[in-house]
């Protein structure tokens, strides 16, 4: 029996897919894609025409030959639809969901309801089933994860959550982030929201200066709020910050006092608080609201903590300093060539951030040693008093800070050592990790553990160099509990 064109032509098309299918399916060990065919007889030479084969799915895709199936897509409350021949066969091996909505179908149409946004990149989102690559637009990200999540195309949608974090700090008109952590949170998705609200507390200088941070919701504003880690110049900043996004969105009062209870008055100066009383229009008018708050910082100002310990409970958050960059809280340390040898450095920080601390000065001993042994295995000081490493090529990358000296004003007080690490991602330098260690542990054990410092074009280094900040924090401890 003759067999007819179109029989050939499908014949060609289920071979096809097959094959592209077995293309797709590689075997990754280690980041390594391994054929099938090629782990069979290591002797074998793989000709490699996946590319062709690609390019011919994507002409089958564009022409419709052999379509079996219509897709009509309609955009929601408009009269627009947008028609693709495709090909079941395809649609039903990427999607199950494809597959139960072709059993059901009467005809060779299938009609897709979509909002606009999804309407507009859907033909990108079928290409994809074709060919198995997508090009990418932030403003398109959250249209194309929508659709791989309706239709459980699992593999574009982890491809495209890594996307978003990778993304966070691309240059957009409006800014993205806050949209993109709304969406995470709507949908379910952990791994994008918690990435999303990372980079918003890590990077929260250069967000307030944008036009996104009027965009916050409520909600994510007084969840970052109520975060030490957030990374700002003072909690000034931050102060005249609310103070901005309260006068543009209006919210109720409700909302304004619990915002305006979660800021730190402790930590700004008292010659600071005393001008926001006088002259901020939204202190004067929750005035009421946040007075027993702003009582409790100027005794914090006016007396010593060991004092004030006695009396009220120093382990709250109005007494608990965040991730200040102005320089009273620390200091930048760049490092050029980083891989090269050891390097030390001195920086001055205040005692404290009360008033009644504000002219004593703390030195501090940083010494960064790009391979380290363990502190049992390191010799400390010399003669002369020097900091002096044990230095080893298979060690890792270190950094300890330490007082110069010790002083009777440390009583009632530890500090905890912050080393913020900043890289360039999508040209602007923004805040890679976060590194917290205490008073009792001299150093950060996990300290770049995962940074290739010998990789010129790691995501660590700006220029070939390490990029620091360290900040010292510290935190004031309940001495005695006083009779009522």
């Amino acid at each position: 029996m003759v067999r007819s064109c179109e029989e050939d032509i499908s014949a060609w098309v289920y071979l096809g897919t097959l094959l592209l299918l077995m293309h797709f399916h590689c075997v990754t060990v280690n980041g390594a894609a391994l054929k099938q065919e090629a782990a069979l007889d290591n002797g074998a030479t793989v000709l490699n025409h996946s590319m062709s084969l690609v390019h011919r799915m994507e002409t089958l895709l564009v022409m419709g030959n052999s379509s079996d199936v219509t897709l009509r897509v309609q955009t929601i409350n408009t009269d627009e639809v947008k028609v693709i021949q495709a090909h079941s066969l395809v649609l039903t091996l990427h999607s199950d969901v494809f597959e139960e909505l072709l059993l059901t179908r009467n005809n060779s149409a299938v009609v897709l309801r979509e909002t606009p946004e999804c309407a507009a990149v859907f033909d990108k989102f079928v290409r994809y089933l074709y060919c198995g690559d997508i090009s990418v637009r932030l403003d398109q990200a959250i249209s194309l994860h929508r659709l791989a999540s309706k239709y459980h195309v699992w593999g574009l949608q982890q491809g495209l959550t890594q996307y978003m974090t990778q993304h966070l700090s691309s240059d957009s008109p409006t800014g993205h982030v806050v949209g993109w952590y709304n969406y995470a949170l709507q949908v379910g998705d952990m791994t994008l929201q918690d990435s999303c609200l990372q980079y918003l507390s890590w990077n929260l200088s250069s967000v307030l200066q944008s036009g996104e941070w009027g965009s916050i919701s409520e909600d994510l504003l007084l969840s970052l709020l109520q975060r030490s880690d957030l990374v700002l110049q003072s909690e000034l900043e931050l102060y005249e910050a609310l103070e901005g996004w309260i006068s543009q969105n209006q919210p109720i009062s409700m909302t304004v006092e619990k915002a305006l209870k979660a800021v730190r008055y402790g930590m700004i100066p008292p010659q600071h608080l005393f001008r926001l009383q006088k002259q901020s229009p939204l202190m004067i008018k929750y005035y009421e609201s946040i007075r027993d708050l702003l009582y409790l910082a100027f005794q914090f100002h006016s007396a010593s903590p060991i004092q004030l310990a006695k009396y009220f409970d120093v382990n709250c958050s109005i007494f608990t300093p965040r991730n200040y960059l102005s320089s009273s809280w620390g200091s930048p340390w760049v490092i050029n060539n980083p891989t090269r040898d050891d390097r030390s450095f001195s920086f001055q920080t205040q005692l404290g951030p009360s008033g009644h601390d504000s002219t004593k000065r703390v030195t501090w001993n940083a010494l960064f040693s790009p391979r380290w042994l363990p502190l049992s295995a390191r010799s400390t000081y010399t003669e002369l008093g020097a900091m002096q490493p044990t230095r080893t090529d298979g060690g890792r990358p270190r950094i300890i800070v330490t007082p110069a000296t010790s002083s009777p004003d440390f009583a009632g007080v530890s500090f905890q050592k912050t080393v913020i690490v900043m890289a360039k991602q999508q040209g602007r330098v923004v805040v890679r990790h976060v590194y917290n260690f205490h008073q009792s542990t001299e150093e950060a054990g996990d300290f770049l553990v995962d940074a290739d410092l010998q990789r010129r074009a790691s995501e660590y280094l700006i220029d070939s160099s390490l990029y620091l900040h360290i900040i010292i924090k510290p935190l004031y401890h309940t001495l005695l509990v006083a009779r009522k």
